[in-house]
């Protein structure tokens, strides 16, 4: 039975695919943080499917793209544990990663498009289909049948399936399942299906690359400028497009900026703006975006996943400014240089830690609830210790518990990439104790 903690405010962006909040007004009812709102962040990470960092060093990896990649789903994962707010401002995860995301794509597209496309396709699927099968199991464990669910019955919801093989559209899942005094609170298959809102935008600009890239060498600054544009037209309500279509536009808008802002970096026109134009414009345009949210906050206040035209324009001129002063290291300098192999671990990992991080944050609930149970925690003084530390507990809890399914599943993602299987890749070099043994022979 869950002692009735929150785990922030759901996955970012706000729900699933858009769903509407059904908890609390504070989202201290039930076990995990409340249903996800509007989706527009922390990303996860995740992540870049495609990217496949080597080791440290390595010629062609960008030790600096690979840190920010890091920071992202370390965020994504702060984010949606403690759900605050003001993480949005202070790091736009989600427009970060589409913007490495962007900028991968553009230099892989030197090669034959369709060829790119597929290797990218192939490097998402895998690990999403090993989610979806636990994900899946549980669910229809747990009693499910999509055929008679209430939002996704009849015919549909069999269809509506596909999307846990390819992330098209937004995958059908139950609301509620199981006791609300069940080892997970009722609401976990909501909060489980958050990040796969990411997998599928990741497919559509992946899809779309091709023609966006061809139409930014012609016409950069339009195709640039677009999708902040069209935020401004489906992220405002001035025009309405119902359902999961809705949903996708406002997606491809919120973020397409941020996506062609990685083609502008790897095609070099970054660097054509002397800086202090390029920051002072990324700054109005920040601006901008705080002076929107302001008169437009929503239920959580300055959180900017509920506003999608904030969340567009702060998330771009904070890219403009991480990308034109990307420093492009070969390896992490300075005091940074102790983080080396955590990096190249998350980044080898970015999909696992991003598909999964929302589960395990709910998982950390029964297993701190065990804690009530000690002899020692008997006193309502302890408990009341206990109850008032209990995110923090959650907080230590959840990262050895990625630890355990990158371990377990993380290797998923070596045979998307046709790799071979590593459970730890964290570029540290193998032992050299054979060769020190061969080379003490030959001294001797």
């Amino acid at each position: 039975m869950t002692h009735g903690y929150t785990t922030g405010t759901g996955p970012e962006p706000a729900g699933p695919y858009g769903t509407p909040y059904t908890g609390d007004a504070n989202g201290t009812t039930g076990m995990p943080p409340a249903v996800p709102r509007q989706r527009t962040a922390e990303p996860a990470p995740p992540p870049d499917p495609a990217a496949a960092p080597a080791a440290p060093g390595k010629p062609g990896r960008d030790r600096y793209l690979d840190l920010l990649r890091s920071i992202a789903l370390v965020r994504v994962v702060v984010y949606h544990l403690f759900g605050w707010a003001w993480l949005t401002v202070l790091f736009p995860s989600m427009g970060v990663m589409f913007a490495l995301a962007g900028s991968l794509m553009a230099r892989s597209l030197k090669r034959p498009a369709m060829g790119v496309i597929r290797g990218r396709i192939r490097r998402l699927l895998p690990p999403m289909w090993a989610f979806a099968a636990v994900v899946l199991a549980m669910m229809l464990a747990n009693g499910w049948n999509p055929v008679e669910d209430p939002d996704h019955g009849d015919t549909w919801g069999l269809i509506g399936l596909f999307n846990y093989i390819v992330p098209i559209g937004a995958p059908p899942y139950p609301w509620h399942i199981g006791s609300p005094s069940g080892l997970l609170e009722d609401t976990w298959a909501v909060q489980a299906a958050g990040p796969l809102w990411y997998l599928r935008a990741y497919l559509w600009f992946v899809v779309a690359s091709p023609l966006l890239l061809w139409l930014f060498r012609r016409a950069p600054w339009p195709t640039l400028l677009a999708p902040l544009g069209l935020t401004a037209i489906v992220g405002t309500g001035l025009v309405t497009i119902p359902g999961e279509t809705g949903n996708a536009v406002t997606d491809f808008a919120v973020y397409g900026g941020c996506w062609v802002l990685g083609f502008a970096h790897q095609e070099g026109l970054l660097k054509q703006i002397p800086r202090y134009v390029s920051v002072s414009c990324a700054s109005l345009v920040m601006a901008f975006g705080l002076w929107w949210a302001s008169n437009h906050l929503g239920p959580d206040g300055w959180d900017l996943n509920d506003i999608p035209l904030a969340q567009a324009t702060w998330s771009f001129g904070f890219v403009v400014i991480l990308l034109q002063y990307s420093p492009s290291w070969q390896e992490l300098p300075g005091r940074l240089a102790k983080w080396e192999r955590l990096v190249t671990l998350s980044n080898n990992r970015a999909v696992t830690i991003y598909l999964w991080h929302n589960l395990l944050i709910m998982a950390t609930v029964p297993v701190i609830d065990l804690l009530y149970r000690l002899p020692f925690m008997q006193s309502e003084r302890a408990t009341a210790a206990l109850d008032s530390s209990y995110t923090i507990w959650m907080f230590a809890l959840v990262w050895p518990l990625i630890g355990l399914m990158v371990l377990a599943v993380g290797w998923v993602e070596d045979l998307a990439a046709k790799r071979k299987p590593r459970l730890w890749p964290n570029g540290a070099k193998r032992s050299t104790g054979r060769r020190s043994r061969a080379g003490a022979a030959h001294r001797g």
